[in-house]
């Protein structure tokens, strides 16, 4: 119960910072993105939003096995860059580039997105959940050429 309350709070400040923020304004995202053109440097301030208070978090969690509601945490994840970091970095930075939205402000637009939103929210679902299935054929066939 304390899990679901928790994130209840989590996702609602989440959401609620997304909109205070503009970044469920497609324009806007796309603005930050228009880095050779009409520039919008204010993204800049909801990223660092996001990364001090992680910052604090991953401070504490290094000194801690378990999180404060009780549950073991997740080892560090690898650091490492490889193929598929760098294609999956791209296919993600061209769909929020052509359409403005991350999952979080995907999310969040299902409200008002229309059709499209809709569209946009079923089609990244989709990819979401073909894409090991992708990852281990292409990793097959990337060894089988050598």
């Amino acid at each position: 119960m304390l899990r679901n309350i928790t994130s209840l709070i989590a996702g609602s400040l989440f959401g609620a910072g997304l909109l205070v923020s503009g970044m469920t304004d497609t324009t806007k995202v796309q603005g930050w993105l228009d880095i050779f053109g009409d520039w919008d440097p204010t993204l800049a301030f909801v990223l660092g939003g996001a990364i001090l208070p992680m910052m604090l978090a991953w401070a504490v969690a290094a000194r801690r096995a378990r999180s404060l509601l009780g549950s073991d945490l997740p080892g560090k994840p690898k650091a490492e860059i490889d193929r598929n970091l760098m294609i999956g970095s791209l296919m993600f930075g061209a769909g929020w580039g052509l359409v403005g939205l991350c999952p979080g402000p995907a999310m969040a637009s299902i409200s008002w997105g229309g059709v499209g939103g809709a569209v946009f929210l079923v089609s990244m679902f989709a990819g979401m959940y073909v894409a090991p299935a992708f990852r281990l054929r292409f990793n097959a066939m990337a060894q089988a050429l050598g």
